[in-house]
């Protein structure tokens, strides 16, 4: 997941399920698949073995290639699994038909690209996996390699089952996700007429730090945009022994510190009043759950407002938020500066446009010596909120919970970005939901020794057959 990596989000729930154990799920035993089990391990090692990062040597359409050919050896013709070349890189797009050619397909998405991992920071080489102490090391094991593989071990598993899916799934994997999202944008477009996304990059489960049982899941229907904006002052400067009341510095100071002090309006949609009903059971303060729950029932007020602001677990669900996060200006310790700018990075909730921020942002300086610029560029979009669909809710609640019974489940809006993004923007629900449990500690994602525990795979692999198989009857 790009730009700010999926975290469980939940700063003070580990505390307050050890102190209610009513509410850890334990794991059950389900229906054991020893080939596709075999099968997932064995294709989340050969793609993990395959440098897919971008620039010079860049090997995601070999990662793919092993994808395509376990699909094609599986049943699939050649003709259903695409996989295509993308400046240095590629994406893959592979169709299992339904019977009913009227009905839209279910898409499933996730990505093959990787961040970069440099092997001399790594106790392990990064892109030799390593199974130790039940835990698979390498660059990509929890985002998102192993997902990819055994989401195509279950689908593998599915057809050999005898399954014949009504409705046209389809598997798409991008291959830039954690860069630009370019190939994400096309492969968005290609698929506009889906009826539903389901993405394996994001959401997840948390486990206990000390028993290793699963406290809570979280499936993703929502994401704020990731937006910057930069602050500029100019000014034709001068000698520093004859300073004037119009610093470009002085005055981007001024700028800063407006923004830092405004807030956004509070917001909520489906995704967040649920998350805030259900999340409160699990926070140990009285008072910030009692703002859960305020907030959740009306999130015009105020004092819940302001008491979620002040706690860095729940201050980015409430709305959107700009900080100020780069600072430059001057070109000389004797010379009035004549240029100073500052980067704003904002986190847009769900709804609104790159330009309506700006223009907000501008108001709230109220400089116009200020000059305020959009520049992320076309690799974020804003994009709304999917609807609570009761399909959806019901089909990952069953499936998450054959591997662990009566765990909670949580709805969220995610803070960093996902290729599900281009699918709302389309009009097309999306929402990231992956099976992977995991404790808190254990959460490297774009850092150091990234490593998944090997026990996910049973469940993950009944998770898919359950819910793939419930979203395309």
């Amino acid at each position: 997941m790009r730009l700010n990596p999926a975290a469980t989000a939940f700063a003070l729930v580990l505390t307050a399920a050890l102190a209610a154990p009513q509410l850890v799920a334990r794991p059950a035993k389900p229906k054991a698949h020893p080939e596709a089990e075999a099968q997932g391990l064995d294709l989340a090692k050969q793609v993990l073995a395959l440098r897919s990062v971008q620039g010079p040597g860049n090997k995601t359409g070999e990662a793919l290639g092993v994808v395509g050919t376990a699909l094609q050896t599986a049943g699939w013709k050649p003709a259903e699994v695409e996989i295509t070349p993308f400046g240095d890189t590629a994406y893959m797009i592979a169709t299992w038909p339904g019977s009913d050619p009227s009905l839209k397909p279910l898409v499933i998405s996730g990505h093959m690209d990787v961040v970069e991992a440099k092997p001399e920071d790594w106790q392990r080489d990064p892109f030799t996996p390593v199974v130790e102490n039940g835990y698979l090391f390498a660059r990509g094991a929890s985002d998102m390699k192993f997902d990819a593989a055994l989401v195509t071990a279950s689908l593998i598993e599915l057809r050999k089952s005898g399954y014949k899916p009504k409705r046209t799934i389809v598997l798409q994997f991008s291959g830039d996700e954690e860069t630009t999202m370019a190939s994400s944008r096309v492969i968005a477009q290609k698929l506009k007429h889906a009826e539903l996304v389901l993405n394996i990059d994001g959401g997840g489960g948390t486990l206990d730090e000390k028993t290793g049982s699963a406290l809570y899941w979280t499936w993703e229907g929502a994401e704020k945009t990731y937006d910057d904006y930069q602050l500029e002052v100019t000014n034709p400067g001068g000698h520093s022994s004859a300073p004037r009341p119009d610093n470009a510095i002085v005055q981007l100071a001024t700028a800063v510190a407006k923004v830092g002090a405004y807030y956004f309006k509070p917001e909520q949609n489906s995704i967040t009043k649920a998350y805030f009903e259900r999340a409160a059971q699990f926070e140990s303060d009285p008072k910030t759950a009692a703002a859960m729950r305020t907030f959740a029932a009306n999130p015009g007020d105020a004092d819940a407002a302001a008491v979620l602001r002040a706690n860095p677990a729940y201050v980015g669900k409430v709305g959107t938020t700009c900080v100020a996060t780069m600072l430059g200006g001057g070109h000389a310790q004797n010379a009035l500066p004549q240029r100073a700018t500052a980067n704003i990075n904002c986190r847009v909730f769900p709804g609104h446009t790159r330009e309506e921020i700006r223009a907000e942002l501008a108001q709230v300086i109220g400089m116009p010596v200020v000059k305020v610029t959009a520049t992320s560029g076309e690799d974020s979009i804003s994009s709304p909120a999917s609807p609570m669909r009761p399909d959806f809710v019901a089909a990952a609640e069953k499936a998450v919970r054959i591997g662990y019974p009566g765990v909670p489940v949580i709805p969220s809006q995610a803070s960093g970005a996902s290729d599900s993004m281009w699918y709302r923007a389309l009009g097309v629900p999306a929402y990231n939901a992956s099976p992977l449990f995991m404790k808190d500690s254990d959460s490297f994602a774009h850092g150091l020794n990234e490593r998944v525990p090997l026990s996910n795979i049973a469940p993950a692999i009944n998770y898919y057959l359950s819910l793939i198989a419930d979203l395309s009857k």
